[in-house]
C-alpha cells in the first residue's frame, strides 16, 4: 500500500507543502483538514473543544481563536466515555443474548457449558480486546481492523490482505446486526406462546416483529443522531437493572426450592450425538456470541473525543461488564429452574421458560421478560449504528461495489446510505428465514465467525512482523500498552481461542447430520471468501489501496492529543512533520 506523502504532508503541515494536486474523494486532503479545522474551530458536529482552537496559524501551527468561555455553547461530539461503554454493553447485551441461548449451551454441555464455558470465553475475548485496543490506540481510525490490517502488513501485500479482512468485518458486522431483530422476535412470540398453549409460532410472525425492529432502528439513525448518546446511556442501566430484577424476583419467588449446587456447577448434559468433549467447546457458542462485537467503538473514533484513549478502554470495559454480569445472572437463574428438559424444548424460548419456573406465574414472568424484550430495542439501534459505520468506512476505500454512494455522509454526520444499505440487507435476511430458518440461523452463526476471523489478520500480523511495527517513528509515542511481556501473551491467548473456536463453530450442531441441523455457516464463510475474491480480481487490485489518506485521518482522530499537549495554554504547536510521511516510513514499521 502506498500512503502518498503529499496528502499526508498536506493535512499535517498545512497548505502550501505539497507540490501534487491533493487526492479526489472524501479522504482528499481538503476534505480531511476542512474536518480538522470544522473540529477544532467548534463548528463541526462533534466538535467538543472547551477552550476552542483553530487551526489557522502560520505552517499549520494551532492557534487559539480568542474564545475561552468555558461556559459558551459549543457543540459537542456525540459519544463520551459513558455513551460509548453503553453502546458497546447494547450491542453486546450479554446477559440477555446468552439468556436467550441458553437452548444452544444446555444441550451441548449442559449446566457446566453455561457457567464454566464463561470463563474461557471471558479469557479468550478479552485477549483479542485488549490486543485490538492496543492497536487502535496507536491507530486510532474508522476502519478498524481492516484499516490496521493495511498498516501492519508488508506494503506489497497491504491491498489483498486488507480488502479481505475489511470483506469479513464488514459481512461480520451485517449478519451481527440482524441478531437483534430475531432474538427480538422469538422473545416475543415466547410470550404468545406461554399465555396461548395451542398458539402455533410461524416463520412469518417472527418475520415481522424482526422487521419493526430493523426499521425502528434505522430511523433512529437517520433521523435521532443526538438521541443516540443518551439512548446508550439508558441502555446499560436498563439492561444491568433489568438483570438485577430478574435476579432478585426469581431467587425470591423460587425459594426454598432450589436446584443443588451439583446440578449448577457439575451437571454435564450431552445430547449432540459428539463425544464430550466436542459438544463441550459446541456448547461455547452461547458465551461466545455473547461477548462479541466490542470491536464496534473503533469504527466511531471520528465521533467520540480522545479516541486514542477512550476507544481502547471501551472495548476492555465492554467485555468486563458482559462477562461478570452474565456468570452472575446465569447462575442465578440455573438455581431456579425446575426442570431443564422443559426449558430446553419450550416453545416460550429457554429464558421465559426459566423465568416461569422460577416463579411459577406466567403474568409474572412475562413482565420480566419485558426487560430483555427493550434491550433488544437498544441492541438493534447500536448494532446498526457500528454496522453503518463500518461499511461507510470500507465503502470510503471504495472496498464495497457502488462505493461513491455508500460513502456518502449528510452535514449531520449520518451515513444514510450505509445505513439504508445495511438495513436492506438485514430484512433481505429475514425473507430467506421465511423460506429455511437453517439459512438464517447459519448467517446468525456465521456473525461470530467472521467478525473472529477480521479480529485476528492485524493481531496475527502483530505476532508475526513482531510488537515494533506498534511504535511508529512517525507516530507520538504510544501512552498506553500492554507491554513487552503481557502483550504477546494476550495475542496468542487471543488467536489460540479464537482459531480453536471458529474451527468447532462450523461443526454441525448435533449428530447425525440431516438437511435440518446442518450447520450452513460454512457454506456462507465459502460464499464471503468467494465474493471478497471475485470482487478484488474485478475491481478490487485496481482501484483499492487500503485506507486512503491515512496520515490525514490518524490527525482527524487525534485532534483531541493538541489539546492535551497544548494544556489548554494558546500557543503553537508546529505541525510541519506528517504523521506517516511515505512509503519509506511504512517500511520501518
Amino acid at each position: 500500500m502506498s500512503i502518498t506523502s503529499s496528502s499526508a504532508t498536506a493535512t499535517a503541515g498545512g497548505a502550501g507543502q505539497s507540490q501534487q494536486p491533493p487526492l479526489k474523494g472524501p479522504y482528499s486532503t481538503q476534505a480531511v483538514q476542512e474536518s480538522i479545522n470544522r473540529e477544532q474551530s467548534g463548528l463541526g458536529p462533534y466538535s467538543s473543544r472547551t477552550n476552542v482552537i483553530d487551526r489557522t496559524g502560520e505552517n499549520g501551527g494551532l492557534v487559539n481563536n480568542g474564545n475561552n468561555d468555558e461556559g459558551g455553547n459549543h457543540p459537542h461530539k456525540n459519544f463520551r466515555l459513558l455513551s460509548l461503554v453503553g453502546l458497546a454493553y447494547a450491542i453486546l447485551n450479554s446477559w440477555t443474548a446468552m439468556a436467550t441461548s441458553l437452548s444452544i449451551a444446555l444441550p451441548s454441555g449442559g449446566p457446566t457449558a453455561v457457567i464454566w464455558g464463561i470463563i474461557p470465553s471471558f479469557i479468550g475475548n478479552l485477549a483479542m480486546a485488549a490486543s485490538m485496543a492496543e492497536i487502535c490506540h496507536v491507530y486510532p481510525t474508522s476502519g478498524g481492523q481492516y484499516h490496521w490490517a493495511a498498516i501492519l502488513s508488508p506494503a506489497h501485500m497491504a491491498p489483498a490482505i486488507s480488502w479481505i479482512c475489511g470483506w469479513f468485518a464488514v459481512a461480520g458486522w451485517w449478519a451481527l446486526t440482524a441478531t437483534a431483530g430475531s432474538l427480538a422476535g422469538s422473545l416475543i412470540t415466547g410470550v404468545i406462546a406461554l399465555l396461548h398453549p395451542n398458539y402455533s409460532v410461524e416463520r412469518w410472525h417472527i418475520f415481522l416483529i424482526y422487521t419493526v425492529y430493523s426499521l425502528g432502528a434505522c430511523a433512529l439513525n437517520i433521523f435521532g443522531l443526538r438521541l443516540l448518546p443518551k439512548i446508550n446511556q439508558t441502555a446499560i442501566f436498563w439492561s444491568l437493572t433489568g438483570a438485577v430484577i430478574i435476579i432478585i424476583t426469581c431467587l425470591a419467588t423460587a425459594s426454598p426450592e432450589f436446584q443443588s449446587g451439583d446440578f449448577v456447577f457439575r451437571t454435564y448434559i450431552n445430547e449432540t450425538g459428539w463425544n464430550n468433549g466436542v459438544a463441550w467447546l459446541l456448547g461455547l457458542l452461547q458465551s461466545s456470541f455473547g461477548l462479541t462485537g466490542y470491536d464496534a467503538v473503533s469504527h466511531m473514533v471520528e465521533e467520540m473525543p480522545n479516541p486514542h484513549l477512550n476507544a481502547p478502554k471501551t472495548m476492555i470495559l465492554a467485555v468486563c461488564i458482559g462477562a461478570s454480569s452474565s456468570f452472575i445472572f446465569l447462575i442465578c437463574l440455573l438455581f431456579s429452574i425446575k426442570d431443564v428438559d422443559v426449558v430446553n424444548s419450550s416453545a416460550a424460548g429457554a429464558l421465559l421458560e426459566s423465568m416461569y419456573q422460577a416463579t411459577g406465574s406466567k403474568a409474572g414472568a412475562v413482565c420480566l421478560q419485558i426487560f430483555p424484550i427493550i434491550a433488544m430495542a437498544f441492541t438493534a439501534q447500536g448494532l446498526l449504528t457500528a454496522s453503518s459505520r463500518m461499511s461507510y468506512a470500507f465503502a470510503r476505500d471504495r472496498g464495497l461495489p457502488f462505493s461513491r454512494v455508500f460513502s456518502i455522509m449528510n452535514r449531520n454526520g449520518v451515513p444514510i446510505p450505509s445505513v439504508i444499505l445495511t438495513t436492506s440487507l438485514v430484512i433481505i435476511f429475514g425473507c430467506i428465514y421465511l423460506g429455511s430458518s437453517a439459512a438464517l440461523n447459519a448467517i446468525l452463526s456465521s456473525s461470530v465467525v467472521f467478525l473472529n476471523i477480521s479480529y485476528s489478520i492485524p493481531i496475527l500480523l502483530v505476532v508475526i512482523r513482531g510488537r515494533h511495527i506498534l511504535h511508529p517513528p512517525s507516530l507520538p509515542a504510544p501512552t498506553w500498552t500492554l507491554g513487552p511481556i503481557l502483550g504477546p501473551i494476550c495475542n496468542l491467548v487471543g488467536l489460540a481461542f479464537t482459531i480453536l473456536t471458529t474451527v468447532f463453530f462450523l461443526f454441525p450442531p448435533e449428530l447425525p447430520v440431516t438437511g435440518e441441523n446442518m450447520n450452513y455457516a460454512v457454506a456462507v464463510l465459502a460464499l464471503i471468501f468467494i465474493v471478497s475474491v471475485i470482487t478484488w480480481i474485478v475491481d478490487g487490485r485496481k482501484n483499492f489501496i487500503g485506507p486512503r489518506d491515512l496520515g490525514a485521518l490518524l490527525e482527524l482522530a487525534r485532534s483531541e492529543f493538541d489539546r492535551e499537549a497544548l494544556g489548554n495554554t494558546p500557543q503553537q504547536i508546529n505541525h510541519s512533520q506528517p504523521i506517516i510521511t511515505n512509503e519509506k516510513s511504512r517500511k520501518h514499521m
